[in-house]
């Protein structure tokens, strides 16, 4: 999956904070017009092909009626106590077609046992398993690794392992992400991106998000920024020198929100991020070798608001737009046979996309292309009817097979005869490469610096706008 929805309500939504306290009246929570439907069309309408809900933020408080606690929907006004969000949320998602995530936060700032230990570990499992349970298929499991104190003035040091085991049981085919081992957050909410993104990283990452002094601790908008300078390289020969021996394929995601803050506040609704901003962080995430995540929260009444829900039209037009203006080509290569390569994009979500793992097909039962072992120089060249002006080249490896790519050059040929047009480091699931646009006949993507034979499964070039 390359782009999916973070939805932020509950508790929060009602009291107007991000971080809610544990304390306040269930009775607060009563959306007057709560409409999943919405939500969901709303985030199919941008290209979102999946969603993933709040079911519990730092508050404790419960948008299923949890069998451990009383702080839920439950003995809320809400559906006469007898609602519940999640499956309101799932079974929308279901009928039109999206995947459904959860979201439990392993944070209670209400629940008496926070900080205790294994009774702490026992009660959240116990939440955990209820989710994976009675909703149907999940897709991903989002574990944040915020951990302050609860109501006791206790921390509680997570039984990591014993969650991701359940998980593993009850929802194999979920993915894990963020303080998890399957996907990992990209150092940053603002929607930033590294200028190149490796999927192979030193396995230490893996525990860097969940060590409990590393984690977010207050709501001081200090997680807005990159955690440290030198997360900006985490996969190149130089970054993983001393770790060769240890490393994990580890993709990243990159997760931000439409508004300032996470949960919705009226006051912020003239500051909705525009569509061109979003779609510039999707072209440097998605296109970026990552997933994006994008929170869209719905206000108090329970629907999102008009301004939200017209962004996301206009941002997926205009990726609709950036996708149908392909340019029809003919793929041939220095060595080896194109195979699929100048036909495999845009698709749908491959299996091998950046929240998966090595080890599937590139998608579709497409051929990719594989050079000769011993081609000094592995070029393909995508040649079209006449010229063109092109102002984009997608490029993406079979990830199946690995991230290979250390340095990609993209020229194009018009009457001056080759020139260079952009050139990056990193490839891995998929890269889009943006420059001015260029009148050429035909673009030529060189491979001169590689780990393995490089093996890539799609290649395209986009037209200008007219």
């Amino acid at each position: 999956m390359e782009f999916y929805g973070f939805v932020h309500f509950g508790m929060n939504t009602m009291t107007g904070r991000e971080w809610g306290e544990g304390h306040d009246d269930p009775a607060a929570f009563d959306p007057a017009d709560l409409d999943a439907d919405q939500w969901v069309t709303a985030l199919q309408a941008a290209g979102m092909t999946g969603v993933i809900l709040t079911c519990k933020h730092h508050d404790g408080f419960c948008l299923w009626p949890s069998d451990v606690t009383t702080y839920s929907v439950a003995s809320s006004p809400w559906r006469g106590g007898r609602g519940d969000v999640v499956a309101e949320v799932a079974d929308a998602a279901r009928r039109h077609g999206l995947r459904f995530g959860i979201y439990l936060s392993p944070w209670d700032r209400h629940e008496a046992s926070y900080g205790s230990g294994a009774a702490y570990d026992d009660f959240y499992v116990a939440q955990l398993t209820e989710l994976l349970t009675r909703y149907g298929p999940v897709f991903t499991v989002w574990l944040d690794g915020a951990n302050g104190e609860g109501p006791n003035g206790r921390r509680q040091v997570y039984d990591w392992e014993r969650y991701y085991a359940v998980v593993r049981e009850l929802q194999p085919d979920a993915v894990i992400n963020v303080c998890g081992p399957d996907v990992r957050w990209c150092g940053n909410e603002a929607g930033a991106t590294r200028p190149d993104e490796w999927s192979v990283v030193p396995r230490a990452l893996q525990d860097a998000e969940r060590i409990a002094d590393r984690s977010q601790q207050a709501d001081d908008g200090a997680f807005a920024r990159l955690v440290r300078s030198d997360d900006r390289d985490l996969g190149s020969r130089a970054a993983l020198a001393g770790h060769e021996d240890d490393l994990v394929w580890y993709p990243a995601e990159v997760n931000t929100s439409i508004r300032p803050g996470w949960f919705h506040h009226p006051a912020e609704d003239d500051q909705v991020r525009s569509a061109d901003t979003l779609f510039d962080i999707y072209l440097r995430s998605v296109g970026g070798n990552s997933c994006f995540l994008l929170n869209v929260p719905p206000a108090r009444d329970g629907r999102m608001r008009d301004a939200d829900v017209a962004v996301l039209e206009r941002l997926g037009r205009r990726i609709d737009d950036f996708r149908r203006r392909r340019a029809k080509a003919v793929a041939t290569v220095s060595s080896g046979s194109p195979g699929d390569v100048a036909t495999a994009w845009p698709a749908g979500s491959p299996a091998g996309s950046p929240g998966g793992s090595p080890g599937g097909s590139p998608g579709g039962g497409r051929t990719p292309w594989r050079p000769d072992g011993d081609d000094p120089l592995p070029g393909l060249t995508l040649t079209f009817a006449g010229p063109r002006p092109i102002e984009a080249v997608v490029v993406g490896e079979d990830v199946a097979q690995g991230q290979r790519i250390e340095h990609v050059v993209v020229r194009g040929h018009g009457d001056g005869g080759w020139e260079r047009l952009a050139e990056a480091n990193a490839v891995g699931y998929q890269r889009v490469l943006t420059f001015p646009a260029a009148e050429v006949d035909a673009v030529r993507i060189e491979i001169p610096q590689f780990r393995d034979t490089p093996v890539v499964a799609r290649a395209a070039a986009i037209e200008a706008t007219p």
